[in-house]
């Protein structure tokens, strides 16, 4: 970590608390608005607000599961942290700042409702296509993977993503490594058949 990757972590804290906010403030007011209550429509026979408690994972997936989600939530968080420390501050890199706090900040907000409640808040539905009921941190999570699968695929380039090798003592990455014994190889076999 530098100076520079500072201001960038600092950022993405300030980011990533104000979506765990804005997700904990909706549960809040879904458990005070919609709890044991008729449910709410947003648009008829489309979208509406309805109360569930899910112990399962994103939309009601893999039930009473709370240890499991809590330690993939654990993973998930560890290997975001260090992609946003080694990741170059430059603006080429802004968007996978801000898609990897949204599912930061979406692990952490259902995290929080498994530790303290052992179950989830969900409270939007899509009545239309009877679709699992779910959360703002359900959203965080789901559009930004989407959109980071589709940034890793046609924005970044393989050359872009090396800050995540990990470094070699005497290299500047594993690949640079394997790299440079294979043209030490080469050059080997050169001089040992000047005639091939």
């Amino acid at each position: 970590m530098t100076k520079k990757t500072v201001p960038n972590l600092i950022i993405d804290m300030v980011f990533l608390i104000a979506l765990v906010v804005l997700d904990q403030f909706s549960k809040a007011w879904a458990v005070a608005s919609l709890k044991d209550k008729p449910a709410i429509p947003i648009i008829n026979g489309v979208l509406e607000l309805n109360y569930l408690e899910n112990k399962g994972a994103a939309f009601g997936m893999l039930q009473n599961q709370r240890i499991f989600f809590i330690l993939v939530a654990i993973v998930i968080l560890t290997c975001i942290v260090y992609i946003l420390v080694k990741a170059p501050c430059t603006k080429r890199y802004f968007i996978l700042h801000v898609l990897l706090s949204l599912i930061a900040a979406g692990a952490i907000g259902n995290m929080i409702d498994r530790v303290s409640l052992n179950y989830v808040v969900d409270f939007i539905y899509f009545k239309l296509i009877d679709f699992p009921v779910f959360n703002c941190a359900d959203i965080y999570v789901t559009v930004s993977t989407f959109v980071l699968i589709i940034v890793l695929l046609f924005v970044y380039k393989d050359n872009d993503l090396r800050f995540l090798s990990f470094r070699t003592k005497g290299y500047r990455t594993l690949d640079d490594k394997i790299s440079t014994a294979s043209a030490e190889v080469s050059d080997h076999g050169e001089k040992e058949n000047p005639d091939a």
